[in-house]
């Protein structure tokens, strides 16, 4: 490989390592709901996967494991939410860099 492809592929890197620190960043500020039981439970999770909001109908609290399902439902479907939006920002970041599928970025969950 010739010098001047080497420092090419090098400012690539660079500039998608600013993207994903970005695309990071954007990630790490947002909130994603997850809901249950026709919205009996709802659970709010950062982009980093902190719960910020857990709330539950009163009415879910007649059945003890019934609830329990629920909050686990909905915290599952909001990291299913999160994973989706990380999948969305990590592609727009590394656009235009093949990268390998299923890889993770240092940095990420």
């Amino acid at each position: 490989m010739m010098k001047g492809q080497i420092a090419g592929l090098m400012q690539q890197a660079q500039k998608m390592q600013e993207n994903m620190k970005r695309a990071q960043e954007e990630l790490a500020s947002l909130e994603v709901t997850g809901q249950a039981g026709g919205g009996l439970v709802s659970v709010t999770l950062t982009g980093r996967m902190e719960a910020r909001k857990v709330r539950i109908d009163p009415s879910a609290l007649a059945d003890p494991e019934m609830a329990e399902d629920l909050v686990a439902a909905a915290i599952n479907d909001a990291v299913n939410k999160v994973n989706d939006l990380s999948q969305e920002h990590m592609a727009k970041a590394t656009a235009g860099m093949p990268m390998p599928p299923g890889m993770k970025m240092p940095g990420l969950f």
